[in-house]
């Protein structure tokens, strides 16, 4: 993204003001390297669609409106990592967190976009008392926009982390009844 610049358009809007108890922002987080997979993610294939397609149909369906941090991908808003690229998921959860901030949402739900089978539950899995996260990747969270001076002095303090952080606000560990997809190669994606 070039510097100085920010896109801020949302990619759903609620559908009736009664849609937003309360508001959950979701946030594809697609702002890393893909160094082990050898290609972009997002755009890679699975049954037919690209990945950030499955994710962002997932969360969109449970969310008042959806970004992607990390990248600009047409068709969908977009936000810079904060406080710059770099910084993994950590990046794109305090862009997503700021955002959601300053346009009056009280949660975000985040996942990776290599995460293409998402369930159609997922926020009421995560839903509780604060953070709650996948067990096995946080990466897939709900996280109140309270967490965000949290994240941002875990930044500054050197934190690298999200298990670092998912512990330091005491995220609650959620198991889900199915194991998740985590495509970190293009092995990882089954034949369907």
């Amino acid at each position: 993204m070039p510097k100085g610049r920010s896109t801020t358009r949302l990619a759903w809007r609620p559908r009736r003001l009664t849609d937003i108890r309360p508001a959950i922002l979701g946030a594809i987080l697609a702002g890393g390297q893909a160094r082990r997979f050898g290609s972009d993610k997002a755009q890679a294939l699975w049954r037919g669609r690209r990945l950030i397609d499955h994710v962002a149909d997932a969360l969109g369906g449970q969310t008042t409106a959806l970004v992607v941090c990390g990248r600009e991908e047409p068709g969908f808003g977009c936000v810079p990592d904060r406080p710059g690229p770099g910084l993994g998921p950590l990046g794109g959860l305090n862009a997503a967190l700021r955002f959601a901030e300053t346009h009056g949402f009280a949660h975000v739900l985040t996942a990776g976009v290599d995460c293409p089978d998402l369930p159609q539950d997922l926020a009421a899995h995560l839903a509780g008392e604060g953070a709650g996260v996948v067990a096995d990747q946080p990466v897939i969270g709900l996280w109140p926009v309270s967490v965000a001076e949290d994240l941002a002095d875990f930044i500054a303090e050197g934190g690298r982390a999200l298990y670092g952080f998912a512990e330091r606000v005491g995220a609650r560990r959620v198991a889900l009844p199915a194991p998740l997809l985590n495509v970190n190669r293009p092995g990882d994606l089954p034949e369907s």
